[in-house]
């Protein structure tokens, strides 16, 4: 497979163009964006700028605050939802999408199936997220609604859907929003009725999860008696057949992939079976695993049958600590994940600076400025020959400021809170996406992405090639990607301040002239054998030779 280009679109966020950003907002004050926002335009604008998938985020229908009873949608009590606009990893009904995300709400599956094709007719691909290690507390679907057949008095059976608590009553954490002036919704009155109490999604077995727990979800039943210790696989599980059809009902509509929540937290014997079963179907569909556990990156590569997982424990973390200057941190990071982490399974990790989960590069809560990670996103992009990944905002510099309601000042764009993101709006342009209200800075910056993207996905070397560790020195790192026709020398300078680079060249490279392809910069050996650059502060090339 070619390296290819993720964009991550909160599609709540993506076209929305209310400025008003009230904390603890609702829908009609701070607004939402829609599928039909992602216009034409939109999409040719982003496929210019080098994507190849979208990736959909909060699509599928979720928890929320908003009333959309007078749709026939069932209310969803504020006890067990966090923020007004809901988590989108909080599932309400599978088979249907977010009413918040339609200009017609009893046509929003078919103004998603028009996104779809839209995506599709512009030469991208559609990845959504599936949610299938939890779901809502209020989930209900008329297609299949998972639990009507449980036996709730046992804590644990191979045929139920949800873990139980029997006997106990689930109740709500009292307070579980940002810090602030106290918002209580109408209707908060912390008398959710569920008895006897599930299991909560991240594996919390009591009836009185916290705050900081996914109080507002419940975790399926994959086989695994959690608490017993033992695996109950033969039969298969009814969840097993269930989120299948689930996964074939999207994939029937055109979505090419899926992002899988949390993967980790359903056995992996699942995903063999699931992965394999849908491939016969649609063979070309990819499966992305959000996993943080490095020891089971094999695992879940060979066994699951995962295309490619999240490096965020390996290269992400690392890269964080150098770009915010951690006195601690060095480059012997990056060293460890090309040695040992993803040795041998590199093509398969899915590289990235932002997503929806971590704090904003331009936000306090990160380094504060965007360009500080100029060496971090080029090793990003060019370490190996897997996907890169850009969350949107990422590229203009959105920095994520101000505390949107349940989520405080925290450094992320809210996925609980209707808020707009101003970065982003600048380069939306009222619906133009042509970055005219952009400041010289954050389209300059934007023009960086899109050269990286441009030369990441285009050079032989980068998409293709081997590598070989040139320099590790504290905090500057230098490597070469090649083939038998093309090579290019990457070097990245995380120091705060310059750096003189002076890098000694085999015999048979003295006379080479080096081109860095995101500049235009000619360098030429010096002193018989030498290369000798002063790297600026926070800088990066990438030597055509």
């Amino acid at each position: 497979m070619y390296k290819f280009v993720i964009y991550q679109a909160l599609v709540r966020y993506f076209g929305n163009k209310n400025r008003t950003n009230a904390y603890y907002g609702s829908i009609e004050e701070n607004g939402s964006g829609k599928f039909n926002d992602i216009d034409d335009v939109a999409l040719r604008a982003l496929k210019d700028f080098g994507v190849d998938y979208m990736w959909y985020t909060g699509v599928i229908d979720h928890a929320s605050m908003t009333d959309y009873t007078k749709h026939g949608i069932q209310m969803d009590d504020p006890d067990v939802v966090k923020g007004r606009a809901g988590s989108p990893y909080a599932i309400k009904n599978y088979y249907q999408v977010q009413p918040d995300l339609a200009v017609n709400v009893d046509e929003r599956m078919a103004e998603y199936e028009a996104l779809i094709k839209r995506t599709h007719a512009t030469g991208m691909k559609v990845i959504m997220d599936f949610i299938p290690n939890h779901v809502a507390r209020t989930y209900h679907s008329e297609i299949e609604n998972l639990g009507k057949d449980d036996a709730t008095n046992k804590s644990f059976d191979v045929l139920n859907d949800f873990y139980y608590l029997p006997n106990e009553q689930f109740v709500s954490p009292p307070d579980y929003h940002a810090g602030g002036d106290r918002f209580v919704h109408p209707l908060k009155d912390g008398k959710f009725e569920e008895f006897p109490a599930k299991a909560t999604g991240n594996n919390v077995f009591s009836a009185t999860p916290s705050q900081n727990d996914w109080f507002e979800t419940i975790k399926l039943n994959y086989g695994v008696d959690v608490l017993g210790g033992t695996k109950n696989f033969v039969p298969h599980p009814p969840v097993w057949e269930k989120m299948r059809n689930i996964l074939a009902f999207w994939a029937g509509k055109g979505v090419n992939g899926f992002r899988c929540d949390m993967a980790e937290l359903v056995p992996v014997e699942f995903w063999n079976w699931v992965i394999t079963d849908l491939k016969k179907k649609f063979p070309d569909l990819i499966f992305i695993g959000e996993a943080y556990e490095r020891g089971e990156y094999k695992n879940f590569l060979v066994n699951g049958k995962f295309d490619f997982l999240y490096d965020k424990v390996g290269l992400y973390d690392g890269l964080k600590r150098l770009i915010t200057d951690d006195p601690n941190a060095s480059v012997n990071d990056i060293t460890f994940v090309v040695q040992q982490e993803s040795k041998g399974f590199a093509q398969h990790m899915l590289r990235f600076l932002e997503n929806h989960d971590e704090t904003r590069i331009a936000s306090t809560a990160f380094a504060g400025n965007p360009w500080l990670a100029v060496p971090g996103m080029v090793i990003t992009a060019t370490l190996a020959e897997g996907p890169l990944m850009i969350y949107n905002g990422q590229e203009v510099g959105e920095v994520a400021q101000g505390s949107e309601g349940f989520s405080g000042d925290d450094g992320r764009s809210s996925i609980f809170d209707y808020w707009g993101m101003p970065q982003h709006q600048n380069w939306m342009n009222n619906g133009a996406f042509d970055g005219e209200l952009l400041s010289e800075d954050a389209k300059n910056l934007r023009l960086f992405y899109q050269k990286l993207i441009q030369v990441s996905k285009t050079h032989e070397a980068i998409a293709t090639g081997d590598f070989l560790a040139v320099l590790a020195d504290h905090k500057v790192y230098a490597y070469v990607r090649y083939t038998i026709e093309k090579r290019v020398l990457i070097l990245t300078n995380f120091n705060r301040s310059s750096f003189e680079l002076n890098i000694h060249l085999p015999d048979q490279m003295s006379a080479y002239s080096f081109t860095d392809l995101l500049t235009g910069t000619v360098f030429t050996s010096e002193d018989g054998n030498y290369l000798k650059i002063n790297m600026p502060a926070t800088s990066a090339a990438i030597l055509d030779f």
